[in-house]
């Protein structure tokens, strides 16, 4: 399979994942089985990221899965490490701005992306930001169609794709 291909399967398998929410389980579960990283515990430990934290509408559940991904294969394994540390946060900026640059050109958004605020995102996508850690607000999210193919799981392809294609960069040239 080329790169490319693998980075397409592993958008598929995070836009699939998205379909049973938690965006950022749905991202880092598709760049574990696909790349081989991780464990059952990072992915647990992903679960109250979705919605922007705990449903909060903060940082994107899906980039928090996809640096989540990075960090498992750049991340450092000691606190003393602090060149590993450097390294893993200059990798981990350039997924930020390559998942905005690729949110924007997939949705056909026409200013930069303000923030990779759920809140911002959902904005952009949908008009208008829903409050999920609210009943009402979630419901009119999924009648809103939010776990369409064209919706949030995209934006889940999308920060796959991103993660995927410089973890492998990263796997060419540590």
């Amino acid at each position: 399979m080329s790169q490319e291909e693998i980075i397409s399967a592993i958008g598929r398998a995070a836009l699939e994942n998205d379909h049973y929410s938690g965006c950022s389980q749905a991202v880092l579960g598709a760049l574990q089985s696909e790349l081989g990283i991780g464990d059952a515990e990072s992915f647990r430990a992903a679960t109250t990221l979705s919605g922007g934290v705990a449903r909060r509408g903060e940082t994107c559940g899906a980039l928090l899965g996809a640096l989540l991904g990075l960090g498992l294969v750049c991340g450092r394994d000691d606190m003393k490490n602090t060149a590993a540390y450097g390294h893993a946060l200059d990798e981990a900026q350039s997924v930020i701005e390559d998942f905005k640059t690729a949110v924007q050109a997939r949705f056909g958004i026409a200013n930069p992306l303000p923030s990779t605020l759920c809140r911002d995102i959902q904005t952009e996508i949908f008009g208008r930001y829903f409050e999920m850690a609210d009943d009402a607000d979630r419901q009119a999210f999924l009648d809103a169609s939010g776990h369409d193919d064209n919706r949030c799981p995209l934006v889940c392809a999308t920060a796959a794709e991103v993660a995927a294609r410089k973890i492998l960069a990263l796997r060419q040239h540590p």
